[in-house]
C-alpha cells in the first residue's frame, strides 16, 4: 500500500512540475519519489532480513535493514542538497519566473494530501492488529509529508493569488531542511545499530525486571544487548540451584526466555545458567 500510494504522487507530482515549474512541488515530488524508494527498499530490506540464519549468516540477516536505511539517508540528503541549491539561485537570481497553472498544482497537492491521510489511517488499522513496529515507523514517516504537501498548496496560492512568486522558493528551503533532518536521524540509527549499539535504556530496564522476578532464578548478570535490523540480540546470564537436576535447571531458563520473548517479540535471546555462589576461574577472561 506505502509504495503504491508513493507510485500514484510521483506520476501525479511529474505532471503537475512540468505545468507549474514550482520548487515546491518539486520539493514535494522528490519526498514522494523518496518514499518510492524507501518503501521499496524497506520492503526488500524486511525481506531478505527475514531470511532464516544460514552458514554465512549465523545471526540472520537483519542488518540489511540498516544498511538500505543508511544508503536512503545519503541520497535523501544529496536530493535535499538541489532543491536547497535550486531555491537559493531562484531567490538570488532576481525576479522570480511565473509559476503557471496553479489550480492544476493545488489539484495534484490536494489529492496528495487525501491519499498520504487515507494510508495513515490504514496503517494505524494494521499497526493495530498487528503492532508491527516497522509499519509504525512508516505511519511517522508520512505523517511528516503532509506537512511538505501543505506548504506546496500555500506556495501556489500565493503565487496565483498575490504574485508572490518568492513564497515557492522559501517553501522549498523548508522542505529541504525538513528532508535533512530526517536523513540525519535516519542515517544515526542505521550507524548505530551497524555499531551494535544498545537496546533502548527501558528495553534493557524490562528485561532486568522480568529476570529478577522470575522464580528459581537466584540472580543475574552479564546482561548484554545490541541491535541489527528491527531485532534486538540478547545475551544473560543467570543464577541458579546447582544441586537441581538439568532438566529443571533448563525448564527455568527456557521459560525466562519464553517471558522475555512475550515482553519483546522482536527479541533474539540466549540465555547461560550458571550454579549460584560460583567464583570466577582464573583463567576466565575479565569481562
Amino acid at each position: 500500500m506505502s509504495a503504491s500510494v508513493a507510485l500514484i504522487l510521483v506520476l501525479s507530482k511529474l505532471w503537475a512540475l512540468s505545468v507549474t515549474s514550482s520548487l515546491a512541488v518539486a520539493a514535494s515530488l522528490v519526498d514522494s519519489g523518496l518514499d518510492l524508494m524507501m518503501s521499496l527498499g524497506g520492503l526488500a530490506a524486511i525481506v531478505y532480513a527475514s531470511k532464516p540464519a544460514d552458514e554465512d549468516h549465523a545471526f540472520g540477516h537483519s542488518s540489511a535493514e540498516d544498511l538500505a536505511a543508511l544508503g536512503q539517508s545519503a541520497v535523501i540528503l544529496a536530493s535535499a542538497a538541489a532543491i536547497t541549491w535550486g531555491a537559493v539561485s531562484r531567490l538570488i537570481s532576481g525576479p522570480p519566473s511565473p509559476i503557471g497553472a496553479e489550480a492544476a498544482g493545488i489539484g495534484v497537492m490536494v489529492l496528495s494530501i487525501a491519499l498520504t491521510a487515507a494510508l495513515v489511517l490504514y496503517q494505524r488499522r494494521v499497526i493495530r492488529i498487528t503492532g508491527n513496529k516497522v509499519v509504525a515507523a512508516d505511519q511517522l514517516h508520512y505523517l511528516g509529508d503532509l506537512i511538505p504537501a501543505v506548504g506546496a498548496i500555500l506556495a501556489l496560492i500565493a503565487s496565483s493569488q498575490f504574485g508572490l512568486g518568492q513564497v515557492d522558493s522559501i517553501v522549498a528551503l523548508g522542505a529541504a531542511a525538513m528532508l535533512v533532518f530526517g536523513a540525519l536521524r535516519i542515517g544515526k540509527s542505521a550507524l548505530d545499530a551497524l555499531m551494535d549499539r544498545a537496546a533502548d535504556p527501558e528495553m534493557v530496564a524490562g528485561i532486568e525486571q522480568i529476570a529478577g522476578d522470575y522464580p528459581g532464578v537466584r540472580g543475574f548478570h552479564d546482561l548484554k544487548t545490541r541491535t541489527a535490523g528491527s531485532v534486538v540480540f540478547v545475551n544473560l546470564h543467570i543464577e541458579l540451584d546447582g544441586e537441581q537436576t538439568l532438566d529443571a535447571a533448563h525448564a527455568i531458563g527456557a521459560g525466562l526466555r519464553r517471558a522475555i520473548l512475550k515482553a519483546y517479540p522482536q527479541a533474539d535471546v540466549m540465555i547461560h545458567k550458571d550454579p549460584v555462589g560460583v567464583m570466577p576461574h582464573p583463567d576466565d577472561p575479565s569481562r
